[in-house]
């Protein structure tokens, strides 16, 4: 077994990450209580009504395949790089560098989505409650602690989205223990898996909505080099968050349909949305579990804002590794082993992006909230695609077992482009605006993309040395691509 070695200046991390530090990561990122709250009442409401859980289930399997392939590469390749370092591997240096900037963009976005909606509803809990503060004292406190942690290495945080995200799934497996304890199998309704539910009018909402809520999932790829056996706990991580959250998520939705009835879930859905869980927790639970809930939801969207805003510093400490983006974000503290440099960058272009909103008089949820998380969403739908046609290119001259290497990430690929294609299709649902100017944030990703390649390309001609190194190949590159290899693969540097 081997793997791609970091390149000779690149710093020495604290191994401290074991599987289920990194999988506590990935959980958190992905907010189980968040997604819940938020994003299962608007499938209920405008995507499949009772089918809902069965589009979780698929939203899991798909990406099951997807971790069947990443599972075989990050065997081989274990990088800060994450998918940036597979797909340069996989489909060549130039596809990496656009994949890395896309990545880049795509991670900040999301940090200041979840950014914004921690803010927005924090406030709204705690004025609820006797403290009325404005969402821009909540941010700018987000802002400090976040930061402030993300300073430091990555084991700290680690242990913090441990005990968010213990505690926000035990609320909702009391919530889920005691609908089921009181209306027993009814509560798990057939009617959620028939195939008049599952294919039911709204089915490309749904299948959005659940692919969204898996975001930040993939992000155990970028922990390689803090994990103490990253070959084996970054994969095994990854496929016990992808079970772990697709089990979760399909259970307490069909819970909750159960509870509300599949042949009314759809109309108290819309007449509720984020205020449905709530209503189910007072109903089942009592008033002190649902102040418990609303208290541990703003703590779910701190801990994935906290996650996605390490994930967003790896990728950028990567890309300054390797000349995609300035030197001095490739930088590590000399005490605590963190990629500091990265996390102050991310935290000041996120308090930059909360001074504009906050100074043009927009909605920290509905402008700023919406248009980022949506725009985060599809850019790394877009790079798990990349990153699952990545696995077949790198596997294509070796024989390994074939599930892992083509069928499964064939598998994955179609069904990440098939949720991609539908989140630009419903673009304005994801968002919940019709504005123009976010309805065309999505070009924004392509134009990063090739802003990437064509960047590749010219280092590739002018700084063949720092060309050579993309994707953390340490081999020269040629002076041209040999017949058969336009992109410029790393098949010869790669292990």
């Amino acid at each position: 077994m081997t793997g791609t070695p970091p390149p000779q200046h690149s710093a020495r991390f604290q191994r401290t990450l074991t599987t289920p530090k990194i999988v506590f990561i990935i959980i958190a990122a992905a907010a189980p209580l968040a997604a819940m709250v938020f994003t299962v009442p608007l499938a209920l409401a405008i995507g499949t009504g009772p089918g809902v859980p069965a589009m979780f289930l698929f939203a899991g399997l798909t990406l099951l395949c997807f971790s069947a392939g990443y599972a075989a590469i990050a065997r081989r390749i274990s990088h800060m790089g994450g998918f940036y370092t597979h797909i340069a591997h996989g489909l060549g240096r130039r596809a990496a560098a656009g994949a890395g900037l896309l990545a880049v963009l795509a991670y900040n976005a999301a940090t200041v989505g979840v950014l914004g909606a921690f803010a927005y509803f924090t406030q709204s809990v705690a004025a609820a409650h006797g403290l009325d503060l404005p969402w821009q004292a909540w941010a700018g406190l987000g802002l400090l602690l976040v930061g402030m942690l993300g300073y430091r290495e990555a084991d700290l945080s680690a242990r913090l989205l441990s005990l968010c995200m213990v505690c926000e799934i035990a609320i909702l497996v009391a919530l889920d223990i005691a609908i089921l304890a009181r209306h027993g199998g009814t509560a798990l309704p057939a009617a959620s898996f028939a195939p008049h539910a599952v294919l039911a009018p709204g089915l490309g909402v749904s299948v959005m909505f659940g692919f969204a809520s898996f975001l930040g999932f993939e992000s155990a790829a970028l922990y390689g080099e803090e994990a103490k056996a990253p070959h084996r706990s970054v994969p095994r991580a990854t496929v016990i968050a992808v079970l772990v959250v697709a089990s979760f998520y399909a259970l307490t939705s069909w819970v909750a349909v159960g509870a509300l009835g599949p042949e009314r879930v759809r109309a108290q859905a819309a007449d509720h949305l984020g205020d449905l869980f709530f209503r189910l927790s007072d109903g089942y639970l009592g008033n002190p579990a649902t102040v418990t809930m609303q208290v541990l939801l703003c703590t779910s969207l701190f801990a994935s804002w906290l996650a996605l805003h390490n994930a967003a510093n790896r990728y950028m400490y990567a890309l300054g590794r390797d000349g995609l983006l300035p030197g001095s974000l490739h930088t590590t503290h000399t005490g605590h082993g963190s990629v500091h440099r990265a996390s102050v960058i991310q935290t000041v272009f996120s308090t930059v992006t909360v001074a504009l909103f906050a100074a043009a008089g927009l909605d920290p949820y509905v402008n700023m909230s919406t248009s980022m998380l949506g725009l985060g969403t599809l850019g790394i739908i877009l790079l798990q695609a990349l990153a699952s046609v990545a696995v077949i290119g790198y596997f294509r001259h070796r024989r390994e077992g074939r599930w892992q290497t083509v069928i499964a990430p064939a598998l994955g690929a179609l069904g990440l482009i098939t949720a991609a294609i539908l989140v630009v299709s419903n673009f304005d649902v994801l968002t919940g605006t019709t504005d123009p100017v976010v309805t065309a944030l999505p070009w924004l990703l392509l134009i990063v993309a090739g802003l990437g390649v064509a960047l590749a390309s010219w280092l590739r001609s002018a700084r063949p040395d720092r060309y050579a190194r993309l994707g953390g190949a340490t081999a020269p590159a040629p002076p041209a691509a040999p017949v058969g290899d336009p992109s410029g693969s790393l098949s010869q540097a790669a292990p």
